[in-house]
Order: C-alpha cells, then sequence, then structure tokens
C-alpha cells in the first residue's frame, strides 16, 4: 500500500481502537459491543477494495487482539477482519464511490452478522464456548442493531477521508490512473494533451529553425 493509505488507515485504526476500548466497552449495553473498529475496515475496504482491506482487517484485528484488556487467543480477530474486509474490498465500486446509501448500511449488517459468527465460530475451534452461554441469537441482532445506529456517523466520514487519499497527485495509482483516464503523470506519456502541444510547439519550432536555415544559406549564395 502506498504511504498515504497506511498513514491514514493506522490513525483511524488507533483512533478507533482507543474509543472502542475506553468509551464504547464502558457503556456495558446489553448483548454485543458496538464495533467501530469493523466500521473502520468496511469504510476504508469500500474505498480501497479487497487487496488492501483484507491487509488492513489482518492488522487492525492483531492490535485488537494484543490491545489489553483482550482476553482471547491472539490472532481471532485478525483472522476475522481479514476475511471481512477482502469481502467488503469485492463490493467496491470501480471508481470508489456510492450512488446510494443503502449499499453501504447492507454491507454493514452482513459484516457485523459474519464477523460474530465468524468470531464465535474460531472460538469454539479454541474451546472458547463464551458465545453460547451469552446467546448468541441476542449476539447476533445487537451487533447488526448498533453498528447499523453508528455507521451513519463514522462509514461516510472514513469513506470521505480515503477517497481524499486516492486523489493524492502525486500518487502512482488511483482513480486518475483508472478506466482508461489520463493518470497524473499522463503528460509524460505520448498519448494526452500534454504531448499533443509538446508535439506543435516542437513543429513550430521545426519549421521556424528551417526557415532560419533556409535564410541563412540564401545569404551564403549572395
Amino acid at each position: 500500500m502506498r504511504l498515504n493509505r497506511i498513514l491514514l488507515s493506522t490513525a483511524l485504526v488507533v483512533v478507533a481502537l482507543v474509543v472502542q476500548v475506553t468509551v464504547l466497552a464502558r457503556l456495558h449495553l446489553p448483548g454485543a459491543v458496538p464495533d467501530l473498529l469493523l466500521l473502520v475496515v468496511i469504510g476504508l475496504a469500500l474505498v480501497y477494495g479487497h487487496t488492501s482491506g483484507a491487509l488492513l482487517g489482518f492488522g487492525a484485528g492483531l492490535l485488537a487482539d494484543i490491545a489489553p484488556p483482550a482476553d482471547h487467543a491472539t490472532g481471532r480477530y485478525a483472522l476475522v477482519l481479514c476475511l471481512v474486509g477482502y469481502a467488503v474490498g469485492l463490493v467496491r465500486p470501480e471508481n470508489g464511490r456510492l450512488r446510494s446509501a443503502t449499499v453501504p448500511m447492507i454491507v454493514v449488517v452482513v459484516a457485523a452478522i459474519g464477523s460474530t459468527l465468524l468470531y464465535a465460530g474460531v472460538g469454539s475451534l479454541v474451546g472458547d464456548t463464551s458465545a453460547r452461554h451469552v446467546g448468541l441469537t441476542g449476539l447476533l441482532f445487537s451487533a447488526a442493531l448498533y453498528d447499523l445506529l453508528l455507521a451513519p456517523f463514522t462509514v461516510p466520514l472514513i469513506m470521505t477521508l480515503a477517497r481524499r487519499t486516492e486523489n493524492d497527485p502525486l500518487a502512482g495509482e488511483g482513480p486518475s490512473t483508472m478506466g482508461g483516464g489520463e493518470g497524473a503523470y499522463g503528460w509524460l506519456g505520448g498519448g494526452g494533451r500534454g504531448s499533443r502541444i509538446g508535439g506543435q510547439r516542437t513543429g513550430l519550432l521545426g519549421r521556424s529553425a528551417r526557415n532560419r536555415q533556409g535564410r541563412m544559406k540564401g545569404a551564403k549564395r549572395l
């Protein structure tokens, strides 16, 4: 990933984790805890795509696994968010922009339910049966509800910030270099507007040079 993506993603993940641990986890809401870290991964994956989404999800999940007061096996949530980031990135539009809010809200609900099921499933493989005692149905409903209520205030903002990094003119890739359009460095190529202007200037300079050369030769013949 590019440097601007890494810096923005790291800042958003750290802020989300701090808010989730120090604020959301202390609300003691019934059922699941609102997953702000999941919403950050969703917002970034909807702009960056499935590869970056998987990498960001793994990094964010691993940070949550080792940050106190984590009480589960290291790598458990990293696997969950890695898979969620990859899957969410697959529905990313080509230009990174969504025309309606329906798709992100559906993605949030599906990701909340899917991440809860994956987390419980991985926990059962390593001997953690706490989801059975709490009640899986209540966890699924509360996770989807809390994340859906929190999504309108977070996901659009995250996507806006991520699109700004994609529009960086110093970046080597992004929307300006996709879809057959001219890239940020298109003026160095042979098919852009800049090359046509340069060709016209070269032609004018060439004709002027030839005219001057002709006048000089005529002077010599005299």
